[in-house]
């Protein structure tokens, strides 16, 4: 092989490698917090965990395993909810608040956790303690949501609050789960 024909065949590679990258969904990176959904018995479901995300105006179908424009109507109410989570884990609040306006029920526990999650990320923790404390309201089982509320409560100052949530989150799934250990983590920071 002549170094013209290496050249052209790295570049033709090059190019595959580049444009398969520029096709493919970047992935969500989670930082802090509680990864995945629900963590309690009885609660009503909850994210499968970090998806992909799209670009903007779409969103990942998880039934298809691929970006699709946000307007399909093939994409369920909790694909929806669970895409609206990743994008909050990605740092897309905006985004996230936009994709939970979607929502025929923006009501459910889920929903209104990952809006309170949004919202408390923008630095808007009291309107985020609000979304919170609906949530509980309907699933008080859901760990998820009790870690965040105790979250916001130390960003509060309100360790105390914080705490009871803590608390609560233990007689739900113990001391070994994410949401326990999350919150004790952000609790004992100095």
């Amino acid at each position: 092989m002549t170094i013209a024909t290496v050249r052209i065949a790295s570049i033709l590679v090059g190019g595959c490698i580049a444009a398969f990258a520029l096709s493919a969904p970047a992935f969500a990176i989670g930082g802090g917090g509680s990864g995945s959904g629900s963590s309690g018995a009885g609660s009503s479901g909850g994210s499968s965990g970090t998806m992909p995300t799209c670009k903007k105006g779409q969103l990942y179908d998880k039934k298809t395993k691929r970006c699709v424009k946000q307007s399909s109507a093939n994409v369920t109410e909790e694909n929806r909810t669970d895409y609206a989570y990743s994008l909050a884990k990605a740092g897309r609040y905006e985004e996230a608040l936009a994709m939970l306006d979607t929502l025929k029920n923006p009501n459910t526990a889920e929903a209104l956790n990952y809006r309170g999650y949004a919202t408390r990320k923008l630095g808007r923790t009291d309107e985020g303690i609000s979304y919170y404390l609906k949530s509980v309201e309907l699933d008080p089982n859901y760990a998820q949501v009790r870690e965040y509320l105790g979250e916001a409560y130390v960003i509060k100052g309100r360790l105390d609050l914080a705490k009871e949530q803590l608390e609560t989150i233990k007689t739900i799934c113990g001391t070994e789960c994410e949401a326990y250990r999350d919150l004790n983590e952000a609790i004992l920071k100095p």
